[in-house]
């Protein structure tokens, strides 16, 4: 859900997780550190600058100096994702985030992407489950530059008909090639969590009904603007070689006299315990092979469960060396290739507020079972659930999650950085966190990794989705539970 004006870098850094291969000289690195780690208690190996402050109108501002380059990155967050858009209007958290570019008080129409590419920066916006964003990198001495056009276009759009009709439009066609029209499309991280939640927040179709995206009005468009584009709804966060002083001038000077908005009431996003496994089938006209897909209800976030369970997914399913792909690859053939994690395929397990599914994925061939498969995995969350499990594995797990935090965070000219300190700030008020998660990490035990698989990698908290190749029969009804 991007607006696509971007490098391929830009578009597959927000795509998140999905695993990345290993290779052996990787692998026996790891080894080699995973033997070594209990050997030496070795303090945090990194600490990133955060200077936290809070305007009178509400405004959030995260700076982050680091002189590595000559470069910033600008970020701005809007506490509104397509979890909690309003109901009959699907899709509109997504649709707002292309009216974002149809013009403000001093820059017309598509003008904003211009004058951040003509001053040699690159830029993108996306709509998750929890955030809208957008965000640009360019030369440092522009950052005044960003920071006074991310002001004007809080400050007010441009909302008129022909710009609201033409958004429609574009969205509508990104919803037919990237679900409709595209085998595979949405599955599993559009499909599943309309499946496995109960709660309408939590389990509508983000992308939009067509028909909500229709009925939208001018006078939707400027309340949901008036509502959630405002600066006690938001948060500034810039990364790069700067000045805090300096910039945190620049923030309050262009954005400190913007008023702050009555904001609506959060909603609801409660999911009971699940007690019962559920199984659904959906049909795929233009998918060549069949597809299963599994997922399980997360704990509550900055639990300890929760962190066990980043590394539970480091044992399962991220890497050549993960439990899932040495069963269903290496060892039963099953399939090709194994992907999965924690907010699979629509950022990591930092960057969402609210319920979230662990999941898991891949294709198969025609003649393995659901009864097969389900028997291989339940095999693998066995191993774990009841065999002790051992410390060097653990170890092992760690340095592959710590590998991948330092990737994150300095990953694409501060953009992972950015985006850690900006869900921070929006969902816990402590950018500041991000100095803790790795001894938080660091802090989980082989009796807690075992707890938690018992609770929360039990049958009775697992969706399953299949998908079947060719039209849907007429007698069934698509996504018809087993």
């Amino acid at each position: 859900m991007s607006y696509k004006v971007v490098a391929l870098a830009a578009a597959l850094t927000m795509l998140g997780c999905s695993p990345k291969p290993a290779d052996t000289g990787t692998e026996a690195l790891a080894d080699k550190l995973a033997k070594q780690a209990p050997e030496a208690s070795s303090p945090v190996s990194f600490k990133v600058p955060v200077h936290y402050s809070t305007l009178d109108n509400g405004l959030k501002v995260v700076i982050s100096p680091d002189d590595t380059a000559p470069i910033a990155t600008v970020g701005v967050y809007y506490n509104i994702g397509f979890r909690i858009e309003p109901k009959d209007r699907t899709g509109f958290a997504h649709l707002f985030e292309h009216m974002m570019f149809q013009g403000s008080e001093n820059l017309g129409k598509m003008e904003f992407i211009s004058l951040v590419q003509n001053n040699g920066g690159v830029l993108n916006g996306s709509t998750r489950f929890d955030y809208t964003n957008y965000f640009e990198i360019v030369p440092a001495h522009k950052v005044e530059t960003m920071l006074w056009a991310e002001a004007d276009r809080m400050k007010g759009l441009a909302i008129t008909q022909e710009n609201l009709t033409n958004q429609q439009g574009v969205v509508k066609n990104e919803v037919k090639v990237n679900v409709l029209n595209q085998p595979y499309g949405g599955f599993p991280w559009l499909d599943m969590p309309q499946y496995a939640f109960n709660n309408w927040y939590n389990a509508h179709n983000f992308y939009g009904d067509l028909a909500d995206l229709d009925a939208a009005t001018l006078e939707d468009v400027q309340a949901f603007f008036d509502m959630y584009y405002a600066p006690n709804n938001a948060v500034v966060v810039v990364v790069g070689d700067v000045n805090v002083e300096e910039t945190l001038a620049m923030v309050t000077k262009y954005f400190g006299d913007l008023p702050a908005a009555e904001l609506a009431a959060q909603p609801d996003l409660t999911e009971l315990r699940q007690e019962q496994e559920k199984r659904f089938n959906k049909f795929d006209r233009l998918a060549p092979k069949p597809a299963f897909a599994f997922a399980y209800k997360m704990p509550p976030r900055n639990t300890p469960e929760y962190y066990a369970m980043g590394i539970i997914d480091q044992l399962l399913v991220q890497g050549d060396d993960s439990l899932l792909h040495q069963e269903l690859v290496k060892d039963k053939q099953l399939t090709g290739d194994v992907g999965g994690g924690i907010n699979y395929l629509l950022g990591n397990m930092f960057n969402y507020n609210g319920p979230m599914l662990w999941m898991s994925s891949f294709t198969h061939d025609e003649q393995h079972s659901e009864k097969e498969l389900v028997a291989a995995v339940d095999a693998v969350i066995a191993r774990l659930a009841e065999q002790p499990i051992d410390e060097k594995d653990v170890q092992r797990a760690l340095v592959k999650l710590r590998s991948d935090l330092f990737d994150n965070i300095d990953g694409f000219y501060g953009f992972g950085k950015l985006d850690l300190l900006a869900s921070f700030a929006l969902f816990d008020n402590n950018p500041a966190r991000i100095n803790e998660l790795e001894a938080n990490f660091k802090a989980v035990t082989p009796e807690l990794i075992k707890a938690t698989v018992k609770e929360y990698l039990r049958p009775g908290n697992r969706t399953i989705l299949t998908l079947t190749p060719g039209e849907e029969p007429a007698q069934t009804q698509q996504g018809e539970q087993q």
